[in-house]
């Protein structure tokens, strides 16, 4: 019996991702929002592409989060998106109203899924997620990491010339402004990128890194970025629904790890069948301690206006 996947939100995150689910054949899709006939529609067109991409899974839109019952994975992407000048913390009480109606009914259709949050302020967003459904923190988690960490991975590449895929990143943090990339633990074939890059040269390209959604942002001028995002929430359903233990940096529940105790932030984890399986702790300098106690502090301040 195939696995099913259940994607909150038919917007352009939303339905990207299902679109990569469904093309892949790795499980059925439902695809929900509170539009009438727009993930029905969205759906339609996914199912019709699939015998193109000699892919046999099921692709369903609905309104009812009845359909969406015993899901495996669910994912949020539902909410407002960001617009130009706004920041990710701008959607805050916004986006929080909408991912808490979204995780009250995900625990009652499907008490056994795993969650991962894509809805920004992302951090923050996870960590009303897991306090709204109870559910063990392990089956709760953030996606923005894993989006930061294949822009990093872009520029490194654009600026070296070389592929992308040789390229492994490392950040740590709160997903966008306050994100803490780790260039020591960033390679290229395993060559740390501090060896073959002037210094002022990789702090550039963390900066654009940090701002990456907002220059996306900042050329659509009615939208936000979805092709990435959407790859970046593939990536992470894969190695959950297959098993891999890819070690990827997500937003992950921290009891103690890191000096930090009760609160959602990006950090390498191990992700599997069971959903984060470990916390990776990585030996910090002082410098890098500082910049992720500031990151941290700064998704603090998030969680206590959501007073959760």
């Amino acid at each position: 019996m195939r696995k099913k996947i259940t994607i909150i939100g038919a917007g352009n995150v939303g339905a990207s991702t299902a679109q990569l689910i469904a093309k892949e054949g790795l499980a059925d899709v439902v695809l929900y929002d509170i539009a009438e006939g727009m993930p029905q529609g969205k759906a339609l067109d996914i199912a019709e592409a699939c015998p193109l991409w000699g892919s046999s899974v099921s692709v369903k839109g609905t309104n009812k989060y009845s359909d969406t019952k015993d899901s495996d994975i669910v994912v949020i992407t539902a909410g407002f998106p960001r617009k130009p000048h706004m920041s990710r913390d701008d959607l805050l009480h916004a986006n929080a109203d909408v991912v808490k109606a979204a995780s009250e009914a995900i625990a009652k259709t499907s008490p056994n899924a795993i969650i991962i949050v894509v809805t920004n302020p992302m951090d923050a967003m996870a960590q009303l997620v897991w306090k709204t459904t109870e559910f063990s923190c392990r089956r709760v988690m953030g996606m923005g990491a894993v989006l930061d960490a294949a822009r990093f991975r872009t520029f490194l590449a654009w600026e070296l010339n070389v592929s992308p895929e040789d390229i492994e990143a490392m950040l740590l943090g709160g997903h966008g402004d306050q994100m803490v990339p780790l260039p020591r633990f960033t390679t290229v074939k395993g060559v740390p990128v501090t060896e073959i890059m002037k210094k002022n040269r990789i702090d550039l390209l963390i900066q654009r890194t940090r701002s990456g959604g907002a220059e996306i942002v900042h050329l659509l001028k009615t939208g936000s970025a979805y092709y990435a995002p959407a790859a970046a929430t593939y990536q992470m359903i894969r190695s959950i629904l297959l098993d891999e233990k890819r070690l990827l940096p997500c937003a992950a529940y921290l009891n103690g790890e890191y000096g930090v105790k009760d609160l959602y932030v990006g950090v390498p984890v191990i992700l599997g069948k069971e959903g984060v399986e470990k916390v990776f702790e990585i030996k910090l300098s002082k410098e890098e301690k500082a910049q992720f106690r500031e990151s941290c502090s700064a998704v603090r301040k998030l969680v206590k206006k959501l007073a959760i």
